[in-house]
Formats: structure tokens, C-alpha cells, sequence
């Protein structure tokens, strides 16, 4: 298994950027694909994530300025993230997740915002 994220880089705040992943050896329509971010010294927390249906959940500090989405013939999941701010500003990771089956992660890709 292997999710491969990218598009990270240096912003200025008020920008935008669109981070990828691209997922390999599993199931990828049937599992719900998640975007999280740890800052230096805080907790990894959830971004956004979408289901195997489409639904989409977001935490609340992105709502209304990131997007996730979801190509499963592709078997990628995306998140447009506009109107940056420097809090945006840590390392994001791709997760893939079967309830009660699989939990998987790839590695991250850093975000940085500037002021």
C-alpha cells in the first residue's frame, strides 16, 4: 500500500495550493480518504475527509477555504486549499481508512504560509 502526497510548497498568505495523493494496492473507492496536518509541537488533526459516498467532513478552521475531492478511476483524492494563512502552515499527510479494516498513511508533504 502506498499513498504518495504532493504539492506542498511556500505561500504567501492569501494564496492557495492543491495538494495530491496518489493511492496504490488497495481498494481506493471503497475507503474513506482524509487529510491531516501536524504543526510543530501540536497533535495531528483532521482537515477534511470524504467517503466512499462522496460526503465530505471538514474541520472547522478550513471550512468555507479548502475543498477535498475524490477521483476514483484515478485513484487520487485532492484538497484546494485557498485563502491560506499562515496557521495553515505544517505538515500534511493522506490517510486512507475501512472502518474496523485499514488505516493507512502516507507520507507528508509541507506546507508553509507566509505573512
Amino acid at each position: 500500500v502506498q499513498l504518495q502526497a504532493s504539492g506542498g510548497g511556500l505561500v504567501q498568505a492569501g494564496g492557495f495550493l492543491r495538494l495530491s495523493c496518489a493511492a496504490s494496492g488497495i481498494n481506493f473507492s471503497i475507503h474513506t480518504m482524509g487529510w491531516y496536518r501536524q504543526a510543530p509541537g501540536n497533535q495531528r488533526e483532521l482537515v477534511a475527509l470524504i467517503t466512499s459516498a462522496d460526503s465530505t467532513n471538514y474541520a472547522d478552521s478550513v471550512k468555507g477555504r479548502f475543498t477535498i475531492s475524490r477521483d476514483n478511476a484515478k485513484k487520487m483524492v485532492y484538497l484546494q486549499m485557498n485563502s491560506l494563512k499562515p496557521e495553515d502552515t505544517a505538515v500534511y499527510s493522506c490517510n486512507a481508512k475501512l472502518y474496523m479494516r485499514n488505516n493507512y498513511w502516507g507520507q507528508g508533504t509541507q506546507v508553509t504560509v507566509s505573512s
